[in-house]
């Protein structure tokens, strides 16, 4: 299992990020969780060096990426 950490957000409450498996698990403050597959570390590095992750996550992650829901 991979540990989710908060992190600022309007949107989103908190992260995780498994780097073998290319693996952005996604917890949203409605309590909903999505895993999004093959995302590359470096955009992970980049969503969290963003000013607004929410921003970040919608221009960049939200439909990008192969998902499923937890």
């Amino acid at each position: 299992m991979i540990h989710r950490q908060i992190i600022s957000s309007s949107a989103i409450l908190a992260i995780s990020y498994d780097a073998t498996t290319e693996i952005l698990e996604v917890e949203f403050h409605d309590g909903t969780v999505y895993e999004y597959h093959k995302v590359s570390k470096g955009i992970y590095d980049d969503f969290m060096r963003a000013s607004s992750k929410g921003t970040f996550f919608n221009d960049r992650i939200r439909d990008a990426y192969t998902n499923t829901r937890l």
